[in-house]
């Protein structure tokens, strides 16, 4: 379901081209990683991986979405609807990234 739902908002964040490849490009790298993470359960380096990316990732988002900001004046409502999107999903990243902790934690990491 996080891979899912991030895949989703990362899809319609990059919508409006407002945001650069940089963004595609790491969210859906971090996201085939946790498709990886899924694939092999056993793999404490598969789901410390998808941790770390999507901890990097918020660090990523947070720089894109500030310095990628339209002025006032060149808001259309798709790009309204596009960034409100990757604003979305970086607030929900601190939940997946608690959710995959406690994976990390039943596959045995300290």
């Amino acid at each position: 379901a996080i891979i899912l739902v991030h895949w989703l908002l990362t899809v319609w964040g990059c919508m409006n081209y407002m945001l650069p490849l940089s963004y595609a490009w790491g969210n859906f790298s971090v996201l085939a990683v946790g498709i990886w993470a899924i694939v092999q359960r056993d793999s404490l380096d598969a789901i410390t991986m998808f941790l770390t990316g999507l901890l990097l990732t918020v660090l990523t988002d947070i720089i894109h979405i500030s310095v990628f900001y339209p002025s006032h004046d060149f808001l259309s409502d798709v790009k309204r609807f596009s960034i409100g999107m990757a604003i979305f999903s970086l607030l929900l990243k601190p939940v997946s990234c608690y959710l995959v902790y406690r994976m990390y934690r039943e596959r045995g990491g300290e």
